[in-house]
């Protein structure tokens, strides 16, 4: 795959991932839709949390957008998804469906920004060259 293709790529798995997480995570959560509060209540939160939870996930996403920060974006969002996947296990959540969510959520951030950024390529490539 060629670098313009890389680039682009990303880019939309990086859109696809900030869509979803604004349309199914954080905005219920910011709105004060009652399923935010239902939905944590019925995994073992105290009430009042959700905003609380919504304004760090927005925050994670915004630092995961700027170019500069994305990386640090990265780890915080995948810190905030392993709280998720803890919860869910504290919960005992059916594993593929609840649990590993987070997990494939997360694959699917890093992905994106892997695809998008060469620093992180180089980082982390997929396939290391032998010394011959």
């Amino acid at each position: 795959m060629n670098n313009s293709t890389m680039l682009w790529t990303g880019r939309v798995m990086t859109g696809l991932f900030a869509l979803f997480m604004l349309g199914a995570s954080i905005a219920p959560k910011l709105l004060g839709m009652p399923v935010a509060e239902e939905t944590l209540a019925q995994l073992g939160w105290p009430a009042g949390y959700a905003l609380t939870i919504g304004l760090i996930e927005l925050a994670c996403l915004a630092l995961y957008l700027i170019p500069r920060t994305s990386v640090l974006g990265a780890v915080l969002m995948m810190s905030l998804l392993g709280g998720a996947m803890a919860t869910q296990v504290r919960a005992e959540s059916p594993l593929f469906s609840h649990i590993l969510f987070s997990a494939y959520l997360g694959l699917f951030m890093w992905g994106g920004l892997w695809l998008r950024d060469p620093r992180l390529r180089q980082l982390f490539p997929a396939i290391r060259e032998t010394a011959r």
